[in-house]
């Protein structure tokens, strides 16, 4: 089975945030959404949860009942306690009380947070904070699970965590959909889709992206054309829009990442326009 959207449009105003977005999230995969500021990865995300109607377009995705989202702002209750948020949770989900006991000692244990079920989640770290979030989002099981940059300003250990909380889920038969600005983690999802100012730059598995790159991507220290070039480590990567084109003396061809894909593809569709 497999949840998405097809052809969806969406503005606010005079501005568009999609254009014609199609979007497959198969069960059992993590689906990764990346793009710039604006690109309209949360835009695609309200749609998905059926917070925000599109202009156009059409969503498959289960009823609420089977729907978990964990938004950007954690999705948790502050003035509550860990154990707190976890029952208010499973009551709002109509959770057996013996369900509910196993499942959040299971959670809270694979969460690292067994020892703060009883802190306020105000108290909590950044990275402690998202890892509830993100188990009260699967306390019910949902069968699609909407994920707006989970691991967004955490510690280096809590995103390796987050990580293996999240391929956890979908290897349990969860569809997971999940914008991230860390390209790092996106190369691990089954599927990237790139979004550009609400345009679809490119869909596919991680290495599919990459090759989907018109021309070339070179390693220079001195770039001879600086609007397309970008710093990676002690060195510059720039593209180059054909194979043949000139550059730098020193340029050398690079074996290219997701990160790299994604600048380019994002500049050439801004030449073209």
């Amino acid at each position: 089975m497999s949840f998405g959207a097809s052809g969806l449009c969406l503005s606010f105003g005079g501005r568009q945030a999609l254009r014609d977005v199609d979007l497959a999230i198969p069960t059992g995969q993590v689906t990764a959404i990346v793009g710039g500021d604006g690109a309209g990865k949360s835009s695609l995300l309200h749609c998905l949860a059926g917070t925000v109607a599109p202009d156009a377009g059409s969503i498959v995705r289960p009823d609420k009942r089977h729907l978990g989202s964990m938004p950007a702002q954690s999705g948790t209750w502050g003035d509550l306690t860990v154990d707190e948020n976890l029952s208010f949770a499973a009551s709002a989900h109509g959770i057996a009380s013996a369900t509910f006991a196993e499942r959040r000692d299971d959670l809270l244990e694979r969460a690292t947070l067994t020892g703060a079920r009883d802190r306020l989640a105000r108290d909590l770290s950044g990275g402690m904070r998202r890892k509830l979030g993100f188990i009260v989002a699967v306390l019910h099981r949902p069968e699609l699970l909407l994920l707006d940059e989970p691991s967004t300003g955490v510690d280096p250990v809590s995103r390796v965590e987050l990580w293996r909380l999240i391929a956890e889920a979908a290897a349990s038969g969860t569809a997971v959909a999940m914008a991230t600005t860390y390209l790092d983690e996106a190369e691990r999802a089954s599927s990237v889709l790139v979004l550009d100012e609400g345009t679809v730059l490119a869909d596919g598995p991680a290495d599919a992206v990459v090759a989907s790159v018109p021309g070339r991507i070179v390693a220079t220290a001195a770039p001879t054309a600086e609007a397309r070039a970008w710093r990676r480590g002690r060195a510059f990567h720039e593209w180059q829009p054909s194979e043949g084109a000139s550059g730098p003396d020193d340029a050398a061809p690079v074996d290219a990442d997701l990160e790299d894909a994604v600048i380019a593809l994002m500049l050439a569709r801004r030449e073209a326009a």
